[in-house]
């Protein structure tokens, strides 16, 4: 018998696959049709792995960082991968939420504060987008 793992995603185009055949080895019970795979098949070998160290480790950050030899932040990237490729939305990530300040906003901020123009509050603030006026 082949060790070799179904596929949960396309190799050409990255959509879900689905099977379309089912087969037992020990009565050769044939079943055909369309059946979708559960939600971890999506996973990449990585992916798989670092869900059952995560699993393992009972959900304690410190611990998949020892045992993988990666940093917090690394940690942290690789299970929002998971949850995107799950199919859900990352909510709070403060990385994501910087991305969406506009570049140009971000240097006009920067150069006020270097200017003294602005308080490092205010500036904080700005770039949070919280749009307040400076203090007197």
């Amino acid at each position: 018998m082949s060790n070799r793992r179904v596929l949960g995603a396309c190799p050409v185009c990255g959509s879900p696959m689905q099977v379309t055949g089912l087969h037992c080895p020990d009565c050769h019970t044939s079943l055909t049709g369309t059946f979708n795979l559960c939600k971890f098949c999506r996973l990449n070998d990585e992916q798989q792995r670092f869900v059952e160290v995560f699993i393992t480790a009972r959900g304690n950050i410190k611990e998949v960082e020892r045992i993988l030899g990666i940093s917090y932040p690394t940690v942290r990237s690789r299970l929002d991968g998971i949850i995107e490729a799950l199919g859900y939305v990352v909510q709070g990530s403060r990385d994501k939420e910087e991305e969406q300040l506009d570049p140009a906003v971000r240097r006009e901020v920067l150069a006020a504060l270097d200017r003294g123009e602005i308080s490092a509050e205010e500036a904080i603030r700005r770039l949070r987008g919280e749009n307040r006026a400076a203090d007197g």
